[in-house]
């Protein structure tokens, strides 16, 4: 028989570890190789029986004391001979001990967890939508795919004049036990995976599954005011659950295309808009496009290039809201690229009312004039 492993080394203790650090090294060993986290793996099945036996000798003081004294000799016969250390009678009150609660520790692949009605899987949707979109709102019907309870056995699995029946290798526990020495391993069924039931003859439509894949259209109501990312929940419009469990949900994300013209920054919008020379030195009213419509905007006297015009009220909407953002118009000041021989006459005379004359912008080529006029006018 081979040597058995110092119980401390099994657990990474050192000899004078307390109880709390016992429960936790052994915690954590039991998490890393308990058979439900790793199936046909005999290694870890025999760390994990290695590491059960160490923590029921290490936990109680009685054997602990016995075996710091005389080693393994000390607690042969002992160990196991009434089930386990410190009043276990079985496994899972080792495990109910240590953890708390045996579908805490493993999750889903407790048979507890597995069997019975469960909930169907959420889905998500990805819906592209326009920037006119988000001004106005939108009614939109879409296609998802997901799995529905199958009609023809109403979800049970199994062929029209059939029922499930009990697992024969877990007698309807959906789990199976093994003993090796004092110590029994329970695990999932591998026959009926935890549900205690297996289906001798499928419904053929879904293949035993209860499920199938079918196409659903849904009406979407977009409301005004969403932005990328934004959520819309459809409870129970998912996938179906299994054994008369709930259906999932639906998330349809929003996901908003660029604007050619346009740009969102919060709930305000953004635009350009061109004004000649003499409209930005004199002032006008021009009209200007937005999401719904055009409309008349003032520019003022000596308006810059780069001055932004705010038009209350024409952003986006705020969500649940009967209130919009603004429109924010950027002002580009267009400079014609030729000129008449009158045009330049014209505005030669203008430089020279304003101090910038032809012949002194020679003689300062620093001046504004004349840098405008090597900019635009030179050809």
């Amino acid at each position: 028989m081979a040597e058995k492993s110092d119980y401390y080394q099994v657990l990474n203790l050192d000899r004078n570890a307390n109880a709390e650090a016992i429960k936790k090294a052994y915690r954590k060993l039991a998490v890393q190789y308990h058979p439900d986290k790793n199936p046909d793996n005999p290694q870890a099945e025999e760390k994990f029986k290695e590491a059960t036996e160490a923590f029921e000798v290490l936990s109680d003081n009685e054997k602990r004391q016995r075996y710091d004294q005389f080693g393994h000799a000390g607690v042969e016969g002992v160990v196991g001979s009434s089930g386990f250390g410190g009043g276990f009678s079985n496994f899972d009150d080792i495990i109910n001990n240590v953890f708390g609660d045996f579908e805490d520790l493993f999750g889903a692949s407790s048979s507890r967890s597995q069997r019975g009605p469960k909930r169907g899987a959420s889905l998500q949707y990805t819906m592209t939508i326009s920037l006119e979109d988000v001004i106005s709102g939108k009614s939109e019907t879409i296609e998802i795919p997901r799995h529905e309870t199958c009609e023809v056995c109403q979800g049970s699995g199994a062929s029209e004049g059939s029922v499930p029946q009990t697992c024969p290798d877990c007698h309807g526990r959906g789990r199976v036990t093994s003993a090796t020495g004092f110590l029994s391993v329970s695990r999932t069924c591998p026959r009926c995976q935890g549900e205690g039931r297996v289906i001798l003859s499928p419904c053929r439509p879904c293949q035993g599954t209860g499920l199938v894949r079918n196409i659903k259209k849904l009406k979407i109501n977009i409301p005004k005011g969403v932005d990328t990312g934004h959520k819309l929940h459809l409870r129970g419009e998912g996938e179906s659950g299994s054994q008369g469990g709930p259906a999932g949900d639906l998330y349809v994300v929003m996901q908003v295309e660029p604007h050619n013209n346009f740009h969102s920054e919060g709930n305000n919008l953004m635009t350009n808009t061109t004004v000649s020379f003499v409209q930005a030195s004199l002032g006008a009213e021009i009209e200007v496009a937005t999401l719904d419509g055009s409309v008349s905007v003032n520019i003022k006297p000596g308006t810059q290039f780069g001055d932004k015009v705010r038009v209350a009220g024409k952003g986006v909407p705020y969500p649940r809201q009967n209130v919009r953002g603004d429109l924010f118009v950027y002002v580009e000041i267009e400079t014609p690229r030729r000129l008449s021989n009158q045009e330049t006459d014209l505005l030669e005379q203008f430089a020279e009312l304003r101090g910038e004359s032809k012949n002194s912008a020679d003689d300062d080529r620093s001046s504004p004039f004349s840098k405008l006029r090597d900019k635009f006018f030179s050809h």
